[in-house]
């Protein structure tokens, strides 16, 4: 009988002190607690690793080889475990051939019907497409012009792995003596070719070799018939020197010239180096354009692969281009100075640019933009005329008569052409990326864009929102075939399947060809939350982290009941989460405690809501009683003017013009999908760089920006990494560290041995330990086990050398320092007010938990973001500066909201401007001003559903975020969604500590 709950004894992971707790099984329970409290380390650190180690243990040595091998947590014991998954807010890829449909699974079923259902069409003519005949094929070849020596193959192998001996015994067997592999002949008689079989290769039979008579036709047909035999009905012809106009004769646009590709002149029929290979299908043809479309498979519709991959972007959807606009910066210099990747002072350069002025007869010095159009446009793509080039050497004149290449051509050429990465990249300055123009940005080929099924193609589904792809396959099979109903009914099942569960974790507004590297960390996990729904598992253990992160209410009420779905198929899950409706909808709380870093590291009280409500010591359950809230504003501040957006058009924003209130505190909301991080990422913050800063970044769509005048600087404070590599810290970033330095070489010990501050880095030789480089740590192979990571021999992990530790200050070393959490350090350091003050901002953001030395690679985005927002409180500013937050609550206990909210005030007081997309409404209500967008996500979104004061918002009908402020505003008389589940909505002023 298996156990009814999750038993952890003795977990020491991280901050945990000696944790024992029980979690209940087939229930959703929720650890929350205080930022830094030990939640992750329970949840992840210990539970879910200790899960996922025990069932990588079960593999063989070989499997662990590839999958890697984790850590014992340091835990004494887990029963009851089950199979353990992580569904966390890691970025679901960065791969650019990644996007939301190919994540989701549902591109490899929209593959398949169109493999199975699909109708191919023509795509050039748009007419649908036939089979074709041994003896059409046939007369095609005879067209030819006679003395047109052709192959005729057998294709039997199409890009596979292999060494293929087996094969070659049989063709020989069977009397063939010629194959063609990857291009190149073989004589079988004498020799195989010796193929490398973790390698694709092709190889076609040559079943007979011909020149083109009328005489041949007997001849031509038995080996045509022989060769659609052999191949499964498709034939290979390949003309070693085709004659002028042969692809047409053949096959149209499908036919294809190899050779020299590098010249890019393969287009050039009369090429007699080049050679043709054409191949025809007895199964699809347009009979009216004489193009052979390939079999269609499911690979024809992966633009991850060549079968289905547009030619010219390689499956991307985008390419890169010269641009014009950054050729030419400033159309109102001087013709030789005009051109910025050229400079007149090199001779090549200034020599083509004399001739070409001198032939069309305009002087150097004129500005470009007021030369003649066809003019510009001629030294910028290329003469229409031939142009007389001479030059001076120092044998003589010398002359030359040819077309001028052209500025932008020239780049593209050698783009292409150069071995010198500097070269390359030097004109990759110049380029910008730009839509495919061949497949218009939906990365398949024409032939896969155009085969149908309900006359519409994968592409056109592709770019469909979730809701509208779920609208579109609802009631399919009833304008289908009999025949195709039968073969579609499961496959559609499942793509409804799959759509409904994206919908129900409120990702509707996502198109399928998003890519996933654009889509936020919580966008990501609630796409793997869907798929985890999709696969109907029972008896797993899903572990998440902070599933509400970028959720509107309205959206957060879908997302519980998707997670309540997902524990009623017998899953046990356990969430970490701050969101007070989660905790009152979960079966069981665990709440970490009683305060951050090593003030926490226990159970405060495990146990329904009612029971973590009347428990003395835990701050969750004062908040979810309504005992400690935030309090509302008594007033709200007046505008010093204004920051005016007019004509928002990029994505889904509709012609937007909104207004932002200088010197006040505003709230970007709305639901999720509806504009907000265009808005203010796109838009607001890359407009008035641009604009500010004088910068080559390219802005959203959008007409102008006004009231500039009143903003003396713009800062964006985001979730981004403050550092990429582990020796970055909080103390580097805040640069609290400098002064720590400079204390320690103040130090009596330091001025007798000369070390000055440089001595306490761990970044360079000196003062660090050099068996470890200053990381403290070294890492060990352990062949097909996992690198282990140990404590370095020589430092004990401590950084520095043993010189560098004997000065000490106040009896700690520097290592000591870099080990201490903020709050630690804050009183630590009470005599220094420097090191206090940048101490002190860390504490006021929340983070008085962390570690001085914790590396950058640790820190959640949210932790990033706070890091970033004390460094900046630590300027001197004018006070005219404008701050953009996206999301600053992200990880945050209520409590420590209080603390980020103060300091949202504290900077808005000092007369700059905040603005802060958000969706917890304890944050939202304290805002001065809301812009609320909406009224959906995706295309039913990008409009201005609100504006005003929180009430102002909250009256308004139509607004999702108003209905759920109601319930916390006093001075709001209707009642919201949640009206029974805020008792102190009446008390907003009851927040003592």
């Amino acid at each position: 009988m298996s156990k009814e709950i999750i038993e952890v004894r003795g977990a020491e992971e991280h901050n945990l002190k000696d944790v024992d707790v029980e979690i209940p099984r087939e229930e959703l329970t929720v650890v929350t607690g205080l930022s830094g409290s030990g939640k992750s380390s329970l949840a992840f650190e210990t539970v879910y690793a200790e899960g996922q180690r025990r069932y990588i243990e079960s593999l063989s040595a070989y499997a662990r080889n590839f999958l890697g091998q984790m850590d014992k947590p340091q835990v004494e014991n887990v029963e009851g475990l089950s199979p353990a998954i992580s569904i966390d807010q890691k970025n679901a890829a960065n791969n650019p051939r990644s996007t939301v449909g190919t994540v989701t699974e549902l591109h490899d079923y929209l593959r398949l019907l169109y493999a199975r259902v699909g109708t191919p069409h023509c795509p050039e003519c748009g007419r649908e497409v036939g089979e074709q005949s041994a003896q059409n094929m046939v007369s095609r070849v005879l067209e030819l012009p006679e003395g047109t020596r052709a192959k005729l193959c057998a294709p039997v192998v199409r890009d596979q792995k292999g060494a293929f001996e087996d094969l070659f015994d049989d063709l020989v067997s069977e009397g063939y003596s010629r194959v063609e592999v990857d291009g190149e002949e073989f004589d079988l008689t004498l020799d195989q070719p010796e193929l490398d079989e973790n390698y694709d290769h092709t190889v076609d039979v040559v079943v007979d070799r011909v020149k083109i008579s009328p005489d041949a036709r007997s001849r031509i047909t038995d080996s045509v018939e022989t060769a659609l035999e052999e191949a499964d009905g498709t034939l290979k012809v390949i003309l070693p020197d085709p004659p002028e106009g042969a692809a047409e004769t053949l096959g149209g646009s499908d036919a294809r010239a190899t050779g020299d590709l590098a010249d890019g002149d393969e287009a050039d029929d009369g090429a007699a180096s080049d050679r043709l290979v054409v191949e025809l299908s007895e199964d699809l043809a347009c009979t009216h354009c004489g193009i052979d479309i390939s079999e269609i498979e499911t690979r024809s519709f992966s633009f991850n692969s060549p079968h289905g991959a547009c030619p010219e972007c390689e499956g991307l959807g985008e390419t890169k281009e010269v641009s014009e606009d950054l050729v030419i910066t400033d159309p109102t210099k001087p013709l030789k100075h005009v051109f910025e990747p050229w400079s007149y002072d090199r001779t090549y350069y200034s020599r083509q640019l004399d001739n070409v002025a001198e032939h069309f007869g305009v002087d150097l010095s004129t500005p470009f933009e007021e030369l003649d159009e066809s003019i510009q446009r001629q030294f910028l793509y290329g003469t229409d005329r031939i142009v007389d080039f001479q030059w001076r050497t120092k044998n003589g004149t010398r002359e030359k008569s040819e077309r001028f290449e052209g500025v932008i051509p020239n780049l593209e050429r050698r783009h292409v052409e150069t071995d010198s990465d500097r070269a390359r990249e030097h004109i990759e300055e110049f380029m910008a990326t730009t839509t495919c123009p061949a497949c218009e940005g939906t990365r398949l080929k024409a032939e896969s864009r155009a085969v149908l099924v309900d006359g519409t193609s994968i592409t056109e589904v592709n770019e469909m929102s979730i809701s509208d792809a779920l609208a579109h396959f609802e009631g399919m099979e009833e304008h289908l075939s009999s025949r195709d109903r039968k073969i579609a009914e499961e496959i559609l099942k499942e793509i409804r399947a799959r759509l409904g569960f994206m919908t129900e974790v409120g990702l509707d507004y996502l198109t399928l060809d998003r890519e996933a590297s654009t889509l936020s960390g919580g966008e990501s996990q609630r796409i793997r939350l869907a798929t985890q729904i999709g696969s109907g598992l029972v008896g797993v253990l899903y572990v998440l982290d902070e599933p509400s992160i970028g959720l509107h209410q309205r959206d957060n009420d879908r997302l519980l009941n998707t997670l309540e779905e997902l524990r009623d198929l017998g899953n046990t899950l356990l969430v970490v989460e701050h969101d007070t409706e989660t905790m009152r909808r979960a079966d069981q709380i665990i709440d970490m405690g009683p305060g951050p870093g090593k003030r926490g590291g226990e159970v405060v009280v495990n146990g329904p809501m009612d029971e973590v409500i009347d428990t003395d010591g835990s701050v969750t359950g004062e908040y979810l009683s309504g005992e400690r809230t935030i309090p509302v504003p008594d007033s709200r501040r007046e505008a010093d003017g204004e920051l005016t957006v007019r004509g928002a058009r990029q994505h889904n924003l509709a012609d937007l013009d909104v207004s932002i209130p200088l010197g006040t505190f505003t709230a970007i909301t709305g639901v999720s999908g509806s504009g907000k991080s265009t808005l203010m990422h796109d838009v607001l913050y890359k407009g008035l760089v641009r604009r500010m800063n004088d910068t080559d970044v390219n802005p959203g769509e959008h007409d102008t920006i006004d009231g500039l005048d009143n903003v003396e600087t713009v800062r964006l404070i985001d979730q981004s990494p403050i550092g990429r590599t582990p020796r970055s810290n909080p103390a580097t970033y805040t640069n609290v560290f400098d002064h720590i330095r400079e204390l320690f070489a103040e130090t009596n010990l330091a001025k007798q041995r000369g070390y000055e501050k440089g001595r306490f880095s761990f970044n360079v030789k000196g003062g660090r330990c050099e068996g470890c480089g200053g990381q403290g740590t070294v890492t060990i192979d352990m062949n097909f086990l996992s690198d282990v990571t140990v404590p370095c021999e020589e430092c004990g992990g401590a950084r520095y050398n043993d010189e560098t530790l004997d000065v000490t200050y106040k009896g700690a070393t520097i290592a000591d320092v870099l080990d201490m959490t903020v709050e630690e350090a804050y009183d630590f350091f009470e005599s220094h007010g420097g090191i206090r003050r940048r101490l002190e901002l860390l504490k006021d953001v929340g983070l008085g938990y962390m570690r001085l030395g914790q590396p950058s690679t640790t820190l959640s985005g949210g932790e990033a973001q706070r890091v970033k927002l004390a460094e900046e409180l630590g300027k001197k500013d004018s006070g005219e500066t404008l701050y953009l937050l996206d999301e600053p609550t992200t990880g945050l206990h209520p409590e420590d909201e209080r603390k980020l909210i103060d300091v949202l005030h504290r900077l808005t007081d000092d007369g700059n401007t905040v603005v802060v997309i958000e969706h917890e409404l304890d944050l939202v209500k304290n805002a001065d001003h809301i812009i609320d967008l909406g009224p959906e996500g995706g295309e039913n979104g990008g409009e201005l559903v609100a504006e005003g004061t929180p009430e102002d918002v909250a009256r308004t009908e139509a607004s999702y975020t108003g209905q759920y402020l109601r319930d916390l505003l006093p001075n709001v008389e209707l009642e919201g969604p949640r009206a029974d589940r805020e008792p102190a909505a009446e008390q907003p002023a009851a927040d003592d500590d």
